[in-house]
């Protein structure tokens, strides 16, 4: 424990991590010690834009290429020129409560990967994130996860936690690379997910994407999906935005210890500085006397 959280800053947020560690260690069984975090902006970098979105708009952008109709539509347009303030836009405004464009993308989203076998989806999901660099940092994006959270991960991992990640990204984007960056296994990823198909065929069948939605998990959904596939409330949550919000409140038990982390960008000298949609869960936090982890007062390193 004294070597635990290499990378964090000695403090009241580390002490308040490992008073937690210590308190659930001496009172909670080991199958009741469940953890879960968010992804976007939680484990990983969010910003310029998260990054799956980066993945799906180089698709939208081929589809736009091969079909010059798809120009004058949203978000294939967007897409095509590059516009990134609407696309900003459409995460801010979802933070904020207003979904319609958020719909227009999804309907997008949905499309450009419909038909795809969910063994290529994630092969190309995987060689993305291998051999793509992030836009401003210039490393590849598996190196874009944040420091601190990997040695929070493998604290709790070495003290009887099981750990998951909750992310409103999409569930089969992350689960290629999640046990490799996170230590986390891909039964133990929850998040968004395209309706599937099964097809059988003479090599045992395949399964594809329809240009459906299963679920998508952020907001109220989180704690559902959490219970749905952990069967229990967790005992620590960590996020960064205001999508976060019913999953935090869900993570207290009477009588346990109990953990609430917010991930703060506030560093625009080695990630970026934000809070645009994340107004009302550092509100709730600031209430509520959550753990507020501070990017810039809180992590020595951060990637």
């Amino acid at each position: 424990m004294t070597e635990a959280l290499a990378s964090w800053r000695d403090g009241d947020t580390k002490r308040a991590i490992l008073e937690f560690v210590r308190t659930v260690v001496a009172e909670v069984p080991v199958e009741e010690r469940v953890a879960v975090f968010d992804n976007d902006g939680t484990l990983w970098c969010e910003k310029p834009m998260p990054i799956q979105l980066d993945f799906i708009l180089r698709r939208l952008t081929a589809m736009a290429e091969a079909d010059p109709a798809l120009r004058g539509r949203q978000p294939w347009q967007a897409a095509y020129e590059q516009d990134h303030a609407w696309l900003a836009g459409v995460l801010t405004e979802h933070y904020a409560g207003d979904d319609r464009d958020v719909r227009v993308l999804a309907a997008g989203v949905l499309a450009a990967y419909d038909g795809i076998s969910v063994e290529e989806f994630e092969e190309q999901s995987e060689r993305f994130l291998r051999e793509t660099k992030h836009p401003t940092l210039g490393r590849e994006y598996l190196r874009c996860t944040y420091a601190p959270m990997v040695d929070l991960l493998d604290l709790l991992a070495g003290n009887g936690f099981t750990t998951y990640i909750a992310s409103g990204g999409g569930r089969d984007f992350m689960r290629p690379i999640s046990r490799e960056v996170y230590g986390i296994p891909r039964e133990r990823v929850i998040g968004s997910a395209v309706a599937l198909e099964y097809r059988p065929d003479e090599r045992g069948g395949t399964i594809i994407h329809r240009a459906e939605a299963d679920y998508l998990d952020d907001g109220p959904q989180k704690p559902i999906r959490i219970w749905s596939r952990a069967g229990r409330r967790p005992l620590l949550a960590a996020g960064n935005s205001n999508g976060d919000l019913a999953m935090l409140h869900f993570a207290q038990r009477p009588g346990k210890p109990s953990l609430r982390l917010l991930v703060k960008h506030d560093d625009a000298e080695r990630e970026f500085d934000y809070v645009a949609g994340s107004e009302q869960a550092l509100a709730e936090a600031d209430r509520r006397g959550w753990t507020v982890v501070s990017i810039r007062d809180d992590w020595v390193a951060v990637f």
